[in-house]
């Protein structure tokens, strides 16, 4: 296998300027609680926990264009 192969799928979170802001590494389950863990800046490690309470408050801030702006994110280019 080439060095590509064995990668770990990443994915980054960018700013308004297309700089990396975080590399979300790892997406797992914690009892109710979803952690994300990555680096900020590509240096300091961190781990966050989205609560289901939280992931309620998430919801509310959406509106049905951002909700299905969501729900068809995946088949775009």
């Amino acid at each position: 296998m080439n060095a590509a192969a064995k990668k770990t799928p990443q994915m980054r979170v960018l700013d308004g300027n297309d700089k990396e802001l975080m590399t979300v590494r790892k997406i797992e389950r914690d009892g109710d609680a979803l952690v994300i863990r990555g680096k900020i800046f590509g240096a300091m490690p961190m781990v966050a926990k989205l609560t289901p309470a939280e992931a309620r408050a998430a919801l509310k801030l959406l509106d049905a264009r951002t909700i299905w702006f969501l729900l068809t994110l995946l088949f775009r280019r």
